[in-house]
């Protein structure tokens, strides 16, 4: 099986990570197939909406597969998933809108993707986190973009307590547009779909590059700005403790080296 389902329907498209033993977590090939998923369905005239998803009913993604990252001697570092910094805004900065239909348990990678996309709505037992200060490692994409999406506080909170939130609460924060049961998350995302694909795609289009600006505007400084952050930070015995330790289901002994 594909750790990628794309569907095309009529005037969208539907994307569904699809490891569901492993969490939906974002392992390379997930990566691969993703991006060349992408690149159909933005060559595509007829696909002007897409909606991503998770496999099963436990999680949309548990975000970067850290057993996997382990195995390879990696840490997870913004470069270790993806060569550049263009490639870490899938959904955002594709031309067309993405609705993130969350099933489950979104943390780390996880919320970052749907935090990527422009409408987000979560069956009611979703859960959102970024966690990875509790791994001795960066939110990546988070640290950057999450502040630009909801109020400071609430971001913070998030970034630096590692706490898991519900979907309630994610709606309360303004993340999370609408909150369902689970049974009736994707007929909601496919309704929505049908509403925007409904109107005008070149209107679509010029509406969401005007949004994406100012959503990315001085986005590519902030990127910038942090290498010496992610040299001390990423480069250390924590940084490579904490995929250990979630790898060998036990604490991380952290020595702040």
């Amino acid at each position: 099986m594909p750790d990628l389902l794309y569907e095309k329907r009529e005037h969208y498209a539907v994307f569904t990570m699809n490891r569901p033993q492993r969490l939906n977590a974002l392992g390379q090939v997930l990566w691969q197939e993703l991006a060349e998923a992408l690149e159909d369905f933005t060559i595509d005239n007829e696909m002007r909406v897409g909606i991503l998803t998770g496999a099963g009913e436990r999680a949309f993604s548990a975000g970067a597969d850290l057993k996997e990252m382990a195995a390879r001697g990696q840490v997870a570092t913004p470069s270790a998933r993806v060569a550049r910094v263009d490639g870490m805004f899938h959904f955002s900065r594709n031309p067309k809108p993405f609705i993130a239909a969350v099933n489950g348990l979104a943390i780390g990678g996880g919320m970052e993707r749907a935090m990527d996309c422009d409408i987000r709505i979560a069956a009611a037992h979703a859960q959102f986190g970024l966690m990875e200060v509790k791994r001795g490692i960066l939110a990546g994409y988070g640290v950057h973009n999450l502040t630009r999406l909801i109020p400071h506080g609430e971001a913070m909170y998030l970034l630096l307590t590692g706490d898991l939130i519900s979907a309630e609460e994610a709606q309360r924060a303004g993340f999370v547009h609408k909150v369902l049961p689970a049974g009736q998350l994707m007929d909601e995302a496919v309704r929505i779909a049908g509403m925007i694909a409904a109107n005008a795609p070149l209107a679509i289009r010029g509406t969401k590059a005007i949004a994406g600006y100012w959503r990315h505007f001085g986005i590519d400084e902030s990127y910038r700005w942090v290498p010496w952050v992610q040299e001390v930070v990423l480069g250390s015995e924590d940084a490579r403790e904490g995929p250990r330790a979630f790898a060998e289901k036990r604490a991380p002994q952290w020595t702040g080296r």
